[in-house]
């Protein structure tokens, strides 16, 4: 028997479970009190999941192969009816003592052998070819979904189900392989009744009686027996994934454990996880003992059954000794067929909850989006739009002229809440920022500082006001499509609407921060994110891309926007940002641009952080969001880092709490812990940073 493919992080429920959706990891008591889909449902969920690919791009190809498959399943049926008259004269041979006919009938046996057997293996390996292309089509399906709009943010930051990666990873390839098996012996199993009943009959009518009765009482008993099974393999894959979760949290974290000397208390959460998933292991074993018990003995007792009902003719000279034979193969084919439910039980419960878990995830991933939406009872009303700025004024030369600043950014009204217990963070917040503004945004923690920048990257909706961001200078505005399952909260304000994150850097806006994200890949792929990103997938070093030989397997836009990049640096410039922000000296440290390394582990923050500014200076966009990006540098590296995008001409907001930043910008926003039952009251201050004595002048400094 066969169980499902544990997970690797924590929890899950279903979407309609509001509640418990609120309350993060702490996920155990439901778990533990998960009821079984029914049978309806998980039709529905199956046809939903299983439908797509038949009517996909690649539908042509895939009903061909599904009926090369077919084809070669009916061969392999024709091919046990012939080898069940085979047997009959074979044995009939066998009994009478008839050594040139035993001879022939082996002749024929081994030339039945040599022409049957590669249908057989014809067809499983058709089978698995079909079920990788079925795979591979429902895995970029499946991530072109999860990546388009955020949608892996809002199901992380929503604590929506658990693990989506062993979702796409481990449920699709267990779905297809076992839907596709499935459904050949499904059809296996309907030729088979009708090819082998009309023998069965022929021979015996009793004998196809002593057949239904039996394989439907067996059948009622499984079902009794095994009812658990369903929803033991479903927690069983929870609980192994929570263990494993845990492992991998220990290697992701391994310095900071190290530096707490956390041994003790890991080995005890390690240890305490594994229990759990014991003790349902020991469930899942207990129930498939009972059930063993049962299908063995009913195995077992079709190798006499049909032998014994048949006996009395054989014995009375009505029928010869190779009938026998012949009865009981068709007794254990058409039995297999009826017995489907008493044979495949552990493998159709272990499907069902990888069913139960590809649904769900579906229809979070639907395209009405109401499972990604907010609360019901809070308010998803801040509008992100872009509007075209007027364009620099030039000379007759071509170079650009000096003119009044223009605005970037604006916002109008803004109350920002949380997105979860709606508390709010800052009120009534209004201000306008131009060209060569530079804003630094202070305040104590948990004030909502990153909760600001979080709302101006489109991330957090939950509240009221209106955040605009102006195109300027040699951008021109990326226009975009809107889809059906866009954000209720994008509303036709301005020129464009903020769909996704490429449209917003595309637009010339970018964020960095505190600790960089370091890509899976080399230093060059580093440099590059994430701006240059589908270039570097066709990059002529990419040799799987190349060799891909599935359309739908190559690098496609998750958003509807459309938007001409930058051109992309070559090596000497990649080389020269890395002297820009002083690290030249990891190019021989790792042998060159096209090295992999985990570089997460092997560059310490602050080399992450200077890197992070290095992909800064080669995107040049016109706004950049600096979450306390220099909080690892010391101020020699820290001055030098805003020296470089000032000189860019880049316009950033920074967080940070340093009174050293003060000197690379020109106003300061401070913000201090709103008072959540009212949010009547201003809760910021917004000043510009050459008044004298600002931090003590603030009554929101710390």
């Amino acid at each position: 028997p066969r169980h499902a493919p544990p997970r690797a992080t924590e929890g899950g429920r279903p979407s309609s479970d509001r509640r418990r959706r609120r309350r993060g990891l702490q996920r155990l008591p439901w778990s533990s009190r998960r009821r079984g889909q029914d049978l309806k449902t998980l039709a529905r969920r199956f046809w939903k999941v299983a439908a797509p690919y038949w009517w996909s791009e690649d539908k042509a190809q895939a009903r061909l192969q599904l009926a090369g498959v077919f084809a070669l399943t009916l061969a392999t049926t024709g091919i046990s009816v012939g080898f069940n008259f085979l047997g009959r004269d074979f044995y009939n041979a066998l009994a009478d003592k008839d050594q040139e006919q035993f001879t022939k009938q082996l002749l024929y046996y081994l030339g039945g052998f040599a022409v049957g057997v590669p249908f057989f293996v014809l067809r499983d390996y058709a089978r698995e070819t079909l079920s990788l292309r079925w795979r591979s089509w429902m895995t970029s399906y499946y991530m072109k979904r999860y990546f388009k709009n955020r949608t892996f943010y809002k199901i992380q930051s929503q604590s929506l189900i658990d693990n989506p990666d062993q979702r796409i990873n481990d449920d699709l390839s267990a779905f297809t392989g076992t839907a596709l098996a499935f459904s050949l012996t499904l059809l296996n199993a309907v030729v088979d009744l009708v090819s082998f009943s009309n023998i069965l009959y022929g021979i015996y009518p009793p004998l196809f009686v002593v057949l239904i009765v039996y394989s439907l009482g067996g059948t009622a008993i499984s079902v009794f027996l095994g009812k658990s099974l369903v929803n033991l393999n479903f927690m069983q894959e929870k609980k192994e994934a929570d263990f494993r979760y845990g492992l991998v949290r220990v290697r992701e974290n391994a310095e900071s454990i190290a530096f707490y000397g956390g041994e003790e208390n890991e080995l005890q959460l390690l240890l305490d996880r594994f229990r759990r998933a014991y003790q349902n292991l020991s469930e899942l074993l207990i129930a498939s003992r009972n059930l063993e018990f049962f299908t063995n003995g009913y195995r077992y007792l079709i190798q006499i059954l049909p032998a014994a009902v048949v006996a009395p003719m054989f014995f009375a000279g009505k029928i010869e000794f190779g009938v026998i034979n012949q009865s009981v193969s068709a007794f254990n084919h058409i039995l297999s067929d009826f017995s489907l439910i008493v044979f495949q039980f552990q493998s159709i419960s272990a499907f069902s909850a990888v069913i139960d878990r590809l649904g769900e995830f579906d229809d979070l991933l639907g395209e009405n989006g109401s499972s990604l939406s907010p609360r019901r009872d809070s308010i998803d009303g801040i509008n992100i739009s872009f509007k075209s700025g007027s364009p620099s004024v030039l000379s007759s030369n071509g170079s650009q002229m000096q003119s009044e600043p223009g605005i970037v950014l604006e916002i109008c009204d803004l109350t920002l809440l949380t997105p979860r217990g709606g508390n709010i963070l800052i009120t009534d917040f209004n201000m306008e920022l131009k060209d060569k503004d530079h804003l630094l945004v202070m305040g104590p923690s948990g004030c909502g500082k990153t909760s600001l920048l979080r709302a101006l990257a489109g991330l957090w909706t939950s509240g009221t006001g209106d955040i605009i961001y102006h195109a300027r200078d040699s951008r021109q505005l990326q226009t975009a499509t809107l889809g059906s399952n866009e954000p209720s909260n994008i509303k036709p304000e301005g020129e464009e609407l903020l769909q996704s994150s490429k449209q917003r850097r595309d637009n010339g806006i970018f964020f960095v921060p505190q600790r960089p994200y370091m890509v899976l890949g080399t230093l060059r792929q580093q440099l590059l994110y994430p701006t240059w990103t589908a270039n570097i997938h066709q990059s002529p070093t990419n040799d799987a891309q190349s060799k891909a030989p599935l359309s739908f397997l190559s690098e496609v836009s998750t958003s509807d926007g459309v938007g001409a990049k930058p051109e992309m640096p070559s090596t000497d410039e990649l080389i020269r940002v890395l002297e820009v922000v002083r690290l030249g000296y990891i190019l021989p440290r790792f042998n060159g641009m096209d090295s992999v390394h985990d570089w997460a582990s092997v560059l310490s923050l602050g080399e992450q952080q200077r890197l992070a500014f290095a992909r800064l200076l080669l995107a040049k966009p016109t706004l950049v969001l600096l979450d306390e990006s220099t909080s690892a540098l010391d101020d020699t590296n820290e001055v030098h880092l805003y020296s470089q995008i000032e000189a860019a001409g880049i316009t950033y907001i920074s967080v940070g709490h340093r009174k050293t930043l003060h000197r690379f910008h020109n106003k300061v926003l401070y913000i201090s812990k709103s008072d959540s039952a009212t949010g009547s009251l201003r809760n910021w201050e917004l000043k510009p940073t050459d008044q004298k004595s600002i931090e003590e002048s603030s009554p929101f400094a710390s």
